[in-house]
């Protein structure tokens, strides 16, 4: 019978950890959709919709941080208020790369975790 806990309880910890990685990834996609779209809107010259677009990837941005730390996640959602405060004033230049940036370190962040999924599944 002892034996029989230890993997239930191994697969509950693998189940609870691919279902947290999963949010994380979710939340994360979408900072990189909205962030995507924000660039996008920047290289065509609309500096008000990179800033909407800006703002809906910082919110998704905010969520994943209450499940994860990361630098990559500090440094983009720096990134996208730079954006935001660049794109407010018309500054379609700086905020689209500002944007851009901040893409980088959510696609970076994306990268790590489906990484950090595949290493711990192997169980």
């Amino acid at each position: 019978m002892k034996y029989a806990a230890i993997p239930i309880g191994a697969l509950g910890s693998w189940i609870a950890l691919v279902s947290l990685t999963m949010a994380q990834t979710q939340h994360v996609s979408e900072a990189i959709t909205h962030a995507q779209a924000a660039v996008a809107q920047g290289q065509q010259g609309y500096p008000e919709a990179l800033v909407r677009q800006a703002q809906e990837a910082l919110k998704h941005a905010e969520m994943a941080k209450k499940e994860i730390k990361s630098p990559h996640l500090d440094e983009g959602m720096r990134f996208l208020r730079d954006a935001i405060d660049h794109g407010q004033q018309g500054q379609g230049e700086p905020a689209t790369k500002s944007a851009e940036t901040a893409l980088m370190h959510f696609q970076e962040l994306n990268q790590a975790s489906a990484e950090t999924a595949q290493g711990e599944s192997h169980y």
